[in-house]
């Protein structure tokens, strides 16, 4: 079965141009390595990495066009994506810490929603056919502490900036859906479009601050109590 999928994803990936924003962090650098290994020709577009973090452990400039710009400069990142003329877009960037979120609300908001919208507006212009995959969260539900698992057609929602940020850029998405992109009218525009709405995601080379499982490793390293924020929570 592996296999299986594994023949599948390249027969689909080998040879396409993959448009990746985000590729300089943690995910990103994943799904870059994973495209690299399917023979897919990558464009990154993100901020300068840490000079310590997954993308410079897998030699990441080595394995995609990588551009080093800011997701709120709608002109660059229109250029890049048009000169580029990508098979897939994939958009990962984004301000993904909720505590950091307190400290910059405005930049959270410009960049998870307005920045959302700049990728979808440059797609817009491409004539030609094009998936879109765009990466929001499990916390853009509006958070009622109940155990169930929240469902797509539940009410979006956020109490911190981080969260209501990722909330606006699904509304964001939808409302380009239905203006350019609807399915109905697909044979015209030929742009297929989704929001995945990631959970935690737990991998190796995730060095960031304020990450949990990480977290937990440090304070195991150092002989240090294990803090957990908010004990009470309950994940969406």
């Amino acid at each position: 079965m592996e296999n299986l999928v594994g023949m599948k994803l390249q027969a689909e990936y080998h040879g396409k141009r993959v448009f990746l924003t985000g590729h300089t962090g943690f995910k990103g650098a994943w799904l870059l390595q994973w495209l690299h290994l399917l023979g897919a020709q990558v464009k990154g577009y993100a901020l300068m990495p840490a000079t310590d973090d997954l993308y410079n452990l897998i030699e990441g400039d080595s394995l995609c066009q990588s551009v080093i710009a800011d997701l709120r400069d709608n002109t660059r990142l229109e250029k890049e994506i048009l000169d580029f003329q990508p098979d897939f877009v994939f958009h990962l960037a984004a301000q993904p810490l909720v505590r950091l979120s307190y400290e910059i609300p405005a930049e959270t908001f410009m960049v998870n929603a307005v920045g959302t919208a700049y990728v979808l507006d440059a797609v817009r212009k491409l004539t030609k056919p094009c998936t879109i995959v765009l990466i929001t969260t499990d916390k853009v539900y509006e958070n009622r502490e109940w155990v169930y698992p929240y469902r797509e057609t539940d009410r979006l929602g956020g109490y911190d900036p981080y969260s209501a940020s990722k909330a606006c850029a699904e509304l964001v998405i939808n409302s380009y859906v239905q203006s350019f992109f609807n399915p109905a009218n697909f044979a015209h525009h030929q742009k297929g479009v989704a929001s995945a709405r990631a959970g935690n995601v737990i991998g190796g080379g995730d060095w960031a601050k304020d990450r949990i499982i990480p977290d937990i490793v440090r304070a195991l390293r150092n002989g240090q109590t294990v803090t957990v924020r908010n004990p009470q929570a309950v994940r969406p």
